[in-house]
C-alpha cells in the first residue's frame, strides 16, 4: 500500500513537468510562415494563389498583392499553385531557429502548346449547300416515339413479344372452354368459316405474313 501510495505521489509530481516540456517542445514547432508569392519572369504580385500544407488538407490563400500567412510546422510542406503557372513545393526548415519564417515564392508560367488547327473554307457555295442539305440529323424525343407507336412496328413487336402471364391464363381459358363446348362432337374447320376467311384476307392485305427481315 505504501508502494503504491508513493507511485502516485511520484507520478503526480513528475506529470506537470512532462506536459510543460512536451508544451515547450510543441510551442517551439510552431512558426507562423508569411510571404508573397510572385512571377519568376518579370516579379508580379499573383493573386489568389492556393497554398496548401501537404498532407493536412488545410492552407489559405494570396490576396490582391500576393501576400500570404499561415501557421505550419518545423518540417511541412508547402504546395504552391495557380492557374496558367507550374506548382511548386517548398519545405520548412526543421533546423530553423524561432517562431518566424519570411519567403519569397516564385511561380513559373506554364505554357501549354495545343495542336495546330487549320480551317479551310468550302471550294464552292453549291458544294455547300449540298452537305447542308446532306448532313444527318438524329432523331429527337419525339421522333423515337412517333417510329415506336407506329402500327406495322406494334404489329411486329406483337408477335415477337413474349405474352405475359395475364395473356397466358386468358389463352389457356379460352381453350379450355372451347375444348368443353366440343366435347363429344366434332368441332367445326374454319376452312368453311366465311369469316375466319375473310380476316385472312384483311391479314393478307395489311402484309402480316410478309417477311420482315
Amino acid at each position: 500500500m505504501t508502494r503504491r501510495l508513493l507511485f502516485l505521489f511520484l507520478l503526480a509530481f513528475a506529470i506537470p513537468f512532462v506536459s510543460h516540456a512536451q508544451f515547450e517542445k510543441l510551442k517551439d514547432s510552431v512558426v507562423q510562415l508569411y510571404g508573397v508569392v510572385m512571377t519568376a519572369d518579370s516579379l508580379k504580385a499573383i493573386p489568389s494563389v492556393t497554398i496548401m500544407v501537404k498532407g493536412q488538407g488545410r492552407g489559405t490563400m494570396t490576396n490582391e498583392q500576393g501576400v500570404f500567412s499561415i501557421v505550419v510546422m518545423k518540417g511541412d510542406f508547402i504546395e504552391f499553385s495557380s492557374i496558367g503557372y507550374k506548382p511548386k513545393l517548398a519545405e520548412i526548415p526543421r533546423s530553423l531557429e524561432g517562431n518566424q519564417y519570411s519567403m519569397i515564392q516564385l511561380l513559373v508560367t506554364d505554357t501549354v502548346y495545343l495542336p495546330a488547327t487549320i480551317i479551310r473554307p468550302r471550294p464552292t457555295k453549291e458544294q455547300f449547300e449540298r452537305d447542308f442539305v446532306a448532313v444527318q440529323i438524329p432523331d429527337d424525343d419525339i421522333e423515337i416515339a412517333r417510329k415506336n407507336t407506329d402500327e406495322s412496328k406494334r404489329r411486329i413487336l406483337a408477335r415477337s413479344l413474349p405474352r405475359d402471364g395475364s395473356e397466358n391464363s386468358n389463352m389457356l381459358l379460352r381453350n379450355n372452354s372451347q375444348r368443353y363446348y366440343y366435347n363429344g362432337q366434332t368441332p367445326p374447320q374454319n376452312i368453311f368459316n366465311p369469316f375466319a376467311w375473310s380476316e385472312f384476307i384483311q391479314a393478307w392485305k395489311r402484309g402480316d405474313f410478309k417477311n420482315k427481315n
